[in-house]
């Protein structure tokens, strides 16, 4: 079936078209989930709970965008949604600021997975706001809006989040080579 089919499928709550949107789309999307919450469990209900929205919302998916994408935003905005009812973000900015210096000598080549569970340290909010603007692209404003933060909070969680990341891989460096 090709992606029309299967979003008209889907508008028509077609049974068929459901499971090949979600066999299309579940690991891809799962991954996007892992990156938000830290275990795979969460993931799964953020994961299926987004099926749930998109196969009832599919009718307001604009055929001008990608499919892929608009699947993909609303996986983030309930892994976001999870995520606030499970942790709290601490998006303070009263929180003291540490600048980590570059050694360049950090892995540049980490597996997917070492990534995965360096990002999974992060607390709540680093993690949300590094995930959106590092990995998802979304601008500052975009995410102050979608947390309902100000774009300096995201600045500033961004910075703190790569500053703690940066310490864990030279930490991990260090004893990598020890």
């Amino acid at each position: 079936m090709t992606e029309a089919e299967l979003i008209a499928g889907c508008q028509q709550a077609d049974a068929k078209a459901q499971k090949l949107v979600y066999e299309r789309y579940a690991s891809q999307m799962y991954g996007v989930c892992m990156r938000y919450l830290k275990n795979e469990m969460d993931a799964e209900e953020a994961l299926l709970n987004g099926f749930m929205k998109i196969y009832k919302n599919v009718d307001r998916f604009e055929a001008k965008g990608s499919f892929e994408g608009w699947v993909r935003r609303i996986m983030v905005n309930e892994a976001l949604t999870f995520l606030r009812k499970k942790e709290p973000l601490h998006m303070g900015i009263e929180e003291s600021y540490i600048q980590v210096a570059s050694t360049g000598g950090a892995d540049q080549n980490l597996a997917e997975g070492e990534l995965l569970e360096l990002l999974r340290t992060l607390p709540a909010g680093y993690r949300a706001v590094f995930n959106l603007y590092a990995i998802e692209g979304y601008s500052h404003k975009e995410i102050a809006e979608m947390l309902g933060i100000t774009e300096g909070t995201s600045k500033s969680q961004l910075s703190k989040a790569r500053a703690m990341l940066q310490r864990k891989l030279t930490g991990k460096e260090v004893v990598a080579n020890l």
